[in-house]
């Protein structure tokens, strides 16, 4: 047979467990997006599918938790997996499957806690929030907004005294590092502030960036924690990975997608030539 003869490239590889937006604006649709973007070849674990659109979700349907680990299973058995990230894990099962399996995980791993959607809808049964902190022992990293963080340690991140004592609390459940995002604090202030706080290192790491005034945020925590773990996939530092995903997600946002009523982040507004 003649023909032209294919080069093989070595990709990073991120892997997603988390559950599916119809809509594509936001979990493992986001995920994947912005590995590609950045770069790194997405596989997923879908934890569960919801009927979703800009302005809501409708319905959510979950996988059995077999269904759960025998994705991941096949992925990491196939596959060298160079970071995971975890996105809407939705029931305690979930999340207690999700445990057990990245417990002989050895890279990065990304613990984004989504409880409530930008639209207001809860994404985390209640009773799941404990088995959060469990979770929490495998994280190298954990991106809770305000809510998340409040709804987690009883505490809203609102203050450096705050987020230190909330950063305590992750790093007693386990968690390498905590960024706590700032888009959900002082929305009157023009700068938004993400602050990256990491065990045993002196002081915290701030983010700041002047706050980009759009409603079109659907999807940017989803896209935040894949941004970083795709970064972390291609070997970034910690700190490098979180200022990287920044970045991106400030892209998604200056020049959001006119999708659906309300839009989105959007994944392809990343022009920087790949490195």
């Amino acid at each position: 047979m003649t023909g032209v003869d294919p080069v093989s490239r070595e990709i990073p590889y991120g892997l997603t467990i988390a559950s599916s937006d119809s809509g594509g604006g936001a979990g493992v649709q986001a995920d994947l997006k912005t590995m590609a973007q950045l770069g790194v070849y997405g596989g997923s674990v879908v934890v569960a599918t919801t009927a979703q659109n800009t302005t809501g979700v409708r319905s959510t349907h979950v996988l059995p938790t077999d269904e759960v680990r025998a994705q991941y299973e096949a992925v990491v058995d196939d596959v060298d997996v160079g970071a995971v990230k975890t996105g809407m894990l939705a029931t305690t099962e979930a999340v207690r499957t999700v445990h057990d399996c990245l417990r002989s995980f050895d890279g990065p791993v990304v613990v984004d806690p989504v409880i409530v959607a930008t639209s207001g809808d809860r994404l985390l049964e209640a009773e799941a929030v404990d088995a959060y902190r469990d979770l929490f022992t495998e994280a190298t990293l954990v991106t809770p907004n305000a809510d998340e963080t409040s709804e987690l340690v009883g505490e809203r991140p609102d203050s450096a005294a705050a987020r230190e004592r909330a950063a305590d609390r992750f790093f007693d459940w386990g968690a390498d590092a905590v960024l706590f995002k700032g888009g959900h604090i002082d929305g009157d202030s023009a700068t938004v502030r993400d602050v990256l706080v990491t065990d045993g290192e002196r002081g915290p790491t701030a983010f700041d960036a002047e706050r980009i005034a759009t409603d079109a945020t659907h999807g940017s925590g989803c896209t935040l924690s894949s941004a970083i773990t795709a970064e972390l996939a291609r070997g970034a530092s910690l700190s490098a990975a979180v200022e990287r995903g920044v970045e991106f997600v400030r892209a998604g946002l200056r020049e959001p997608a006119r999708v659906g009523e309300r839009g989105s982040v959007n994944h392809l507004a990343w022009n920087e030539p790949r490195r």
